[in-house]
């Protein structure tokens, strides 16, 4: 179930809930696994400059930074609504934008009303 998105230059950001906490880790791995090896494949194929900084120091390609990034348990609906604003928040407080929902690449739009774009929210927590 997706809660909240938000695209950004260099980031991601996706508050998601798995079917089962069995599956979470699963889930998280293959999501984030399958995404790294698309956008690597398209970036070698299409010789991007990003494929430059695109590395371990052993040579191999990676996408994602090193330690894990910041996958987290959220415990409560207080502690998801904090993150879904600050997800929404993201390119207000980097100055791309004025207002969360003029963003293109977020779900604060779907949040705002307006149901029109390409990934949608399954439901709002509250």
């Amino acid at each position: 179930m997706i809660f909240a998105w938000v695209v950004m230059p260099e980031h991601v950001h996706l508050l998601v809930m798995p079917p089962s906490w069995e599956v979470a880790r699963f889930f998280v791995e293959q999501l984030k696994s399958g995404f790294a090896k698309r956008i690597l494949r398209e970036w070698r194929a299409s010789a991007h400059p990003l494929m430059a900084s695109c590395g371990t120091a052993a040579g191999a390609a990676a996408f994602w930074q090193p330690g894990g990034g910041y996958d987290r348990l959220v415990r409560d609906d207080e502690e998801l609504r904090e993150k879904i604003e600050y997800t929404h928040h993201n390119p207000v407080k980097r100055g791309l934008v004025q207002r969360a929902e003029d963003w293109e690449w977020s779900s604060a739009r779907w949040y705002a009303g307006d149901r029109a774009g390409g990934v949608t929210v399954d439901r709002v927590p509250w």
